[in-house]
């Protein structure tokens, strides 16, 4: 059963997914309300989960990671969990999925080169409950959100 929202709520999110570091204070303004009752409806967002946190969005091309890939892999049934949590582990990965098909795990991962991309690749190969992979270069994100346009 989800949190229930009103038009306020739906306005304090949108704020904080422009800028999650924007002021009570401001907020408020923004929407001709107390901070004391902004700050109370930002409280209750947080303690019902619907907000996680509120974190920087990087540009990792500045900083050289200018290759994402998608990987598929697929795995030994009985150690799908133990492959996925491993491959959370790494530093270079965004995403681990767990999906249907023919495939079981989808991983989405940064990279600096094709050698940084190869590397990883042939290290975590080495798994033994991997069976198989296949690796897509993505050439451009033409939408790359953490967040859709819900409450818009």
């Amino acid at each position: 059963m989800g949190i229930e929202l009103d038009d306020l709520d739906k306005n304090i999110i949108n704020m904080l997914i422009e800028n999650c570091n924007r002021s009570v204070r401001d907020i408020a303004k923004a929407v001709g309300k107390s901070p004391s009752l902004i700050l109370k409806r930002v409280k209750r967002l947080y303690e019902a989960g619907l907000i996680k946190r509120c974190e920087a969005s990087i540009d990792y091309s500045k900083l050289g990671y200018d290759l994402m890939a998608l990987i598929l892999f697929k795995v030994d049934g009985a150690h799908i969990e133990d492959v996925e949590q491993e491959l959370a582990k790494e530093p270079r990965v965004r995403g681990v999925y767990d999906i249907t098909g023919e495939f079981d795990i989808a991983v989405l991962a940064l990279f600096k080169n094709v050698n940084d991309l190869n590397s990883f690749i042939k290290r975590v190969l080495k798994n033994p409950y991997i069976k198989e992979s296949v690796t897509s270069i993505i050439f451009k994100a033409v939408k790359d959100e953490k967040n859709i346009e819900y409450f818009k």
